[in-house]
């Protein structure tokens, strides 16, 4: 018996969607556009996401070369999170998001 070959094609607008995460990651992305941020600015910026929401968004973009966090030795310890080169290149996208956002929704 003949085993079939499968052949996968990816999309790639799922593969980006598979990199930049959930809603969260958006808004996130929106704040960092602006300036590095820390995590108590960013919690403050975006209404209603948990800690633990935040903290996971954050280490899937980070993950996926979106963001870099940056750890300096003070105490209590200060980290900052900043976009990298990948993560600018999708500024365009989100202004487009949200021009139409604002535009049809």
């Amino acid at each position: 018996m003949k085993e079939a070959n499968t052949v996968v094609i990816e999309c790639s607008i799922e593969k980006a969607l598979n990199v930049i995460g959930g809603k969260w990651s958006f808004l996130i992305l929106k704040e960092l556009f602006e300036e590095k941020k820390r995590f108590g600015e960013l919690q403050k910026s975006i209404k209603k996401i948990s800690p633990k929401a935040l903290t996971d968004t954050l280490r899937h973009l980070e993950d996926n070369e979106v963001l870099t966090r940056t750890v300096y030795p003070t105490v209590p310890v200060t980290v900052e999170y900043s976009l990298t080169e990948k993560g600018q290149a999708l500024h365009k996208m989100i202004k487009e998001m949200k021009i139409w956002g604002s535009t049809w929704a």
